[in-house]
């Protein structure tokens, strides 16, 4: 086959080698001239995604896979087409900007031939597909979708870092708009993914799933990840309310999910990333009464706030003090800011007066600088810490790290306290 993969970024190129990796002639199509000219050179234009550079290095040498920015060579005569554009929220009125889709679909749709195979893998509101996709391919392209080309919407399910891997783990989630289109996107990845064989995983439990419909699909991708955030809120008022009764909120947690029918997730001082905070205001975009996932989504953006609260309990005014932030990135071992807690936490703690620096490992103090951060280094003094993301080589952090610190407040129970000696060590709910 010749597929298209619109956007190469850190899903869409994973994503373009898998496909070139089983034989298929790949073209990867993105608006950003450097991106085209490193998958053209056969580099990865991005560090972190495990196999990548390898995969991609085979793929173009055996002659799969190039790049491109223009529409009208990657397109015409393409058998697929995959869509990992992304989407935005708007901060402030929660409402989705399809800007960048938009774009790209008005220019698929212009160089659109029939025959072909069109799938959204970015995830989006129940009904985008059918709504807004199609009339928009339909009007520019002059075709008729279910007789010229065919739609379907197949959610990515994979974290940054381990693509691979989990695009062998997870099922494929396919709905089209109809029988014929449904049945073409399962084909389709059927052909493209590679899936575990063992002998207690069958083809029905982790290969590809017919969803029926692209509104199925789409509500699938929106309820497992809003799921997560909501269950990331209970556990966040689970911590709140052990720490004002001197609970260990971690030793409630572990005993209740002892039970089997518990599920409980760990409270922390942020929910970042491109999906668990993104991903419940598109849901309400199509359902605004759902007060359970409008509750939890603005609790768990409360909690880096209740974590400078922590620590001013404890060295009162911050005013003039000097607080370290350790962790830019939203979680550990990732080189990556999207919705990361250390943007409203050095926010909250700057409007308190305090003189804040930065600290991360996988960021250098020139990158840092980019967020408007002041790069902190292990050695200089602090009055308090906060550590935002739980990278691996804060474990052996000790007051010596940083003379003069009096107060911890570990958003994310990963320090150990064995350590940490006569300074105060707050954990968010309550753990040892």
């Amino acid at each position: 086959m010749k597929i298209s993969v619109i956007g190469l970024g850190k899903i869409g190129l994973p994503l373009a080698v898998q496909f070139a990796s089983k034989g298929h002639e790949v073209v990867g199509i993105d608006i950003q001239q450097s991106v085209v000219d490193s998958v053209n050179a056969g580099t990865e234009p991005f560090p972190g995604e495990f196999d990548l550079q390898r995969k991609l290095t085979e793929a173009r040498n055996a002659g799969y896979i190039r790049a491109t920015a223009d529409y009208s060579d990657g397109i015409p005569n393409s058998d697929a087409i995959v869509i990992v554009v992304p989407l935005f929220v708007n901060d402030e009125s929660w409402q989705p900007d399809f800007g960048w889709m938009e774009n790209a679909t008005r220019s698929l749709a212009e160089h659109l031939t029939p025959g072909t195979l069109i799938s959204y893998e970015t995830t989006l509101p129940v009904g985008t597909t059918r709504t807004r996709w199609k009339p928009m391919i339909q009007e520019i392209s002059g075709l008729s979708e279910g007789e010229d080309f065919y739609l379907a919407f197949s959610p990515e399910r994979v974290l940054t870092g381990r693509v691979f891997e989990d695009l062998r783990k997870y099922p494929k989630l396919v709905g089209g708009l109809g029988a014929d289109g449904t049945q073409r996107a399962i084909e389709f990845y059927r052909s493209v993914l590679d899936f575990d064989e063992r002998p207690d995983l069958s083809p029905e439990v982790n290969g590809v799933w017919d969803m029926g419909t692209a509104e199925a699909a789409e509500m699938a991708k929106l309820a497992e990840t809003t799921y997560r955030d909501v269950n990331i809120g209970l556990a966040n008022q689970f911590a709140q309310f052990a720490e004002q009764n001197s609970i260990d909120v971690y030793k409630v947690i572990a005993a209740s999910n002892s039970q089997p029918f518990s599920h409980i997730h760990r409270p922390g001082i942020a929910v970042g990333g491109h999906c668990i905070p993104v991903y419940p205001r598109l849901y309400l975009y199509n359902d605004p009464q759902a007060s359970i996932v409008r509750t939890a989504r603005e609790a768990n953006m409360e909690m880096p706030a209740h974590a400078v609260r922590l620590l001013e309990q404890e060295l009162g005014s911050l005013q003039g003090q000097r607080i370290v932030v350790l962790g830019a990135s939203y979680r550990g071992g990732v080189k990556e800011t999207a919705f990361s807690g250390i943007f409203p936490t050095v926010s909250t703690l700057k409007e308190r007066g305090a003189i804040v620096s930065v600290h991360d490992p996988m960021y250098s103090d020139e990158e840092l600088r980019r967020f408007d951060f002041e790069p902190a280094h292990i050695g200089q003094t602090a009055d308090g810490i906060v550590l935002q993301a739980d990278h691996s080589e804060y474990r052996d952090l000790s007051p010596e790290s940083f003379p003069g610190v009096r107060v911890l407040v570990d958003g994310r129970n990963s320090t150990d306290k064995s350590k940490w000696g006569e300074v105060t060590r707050l954990v968010i709910g309550g753990g040892e």
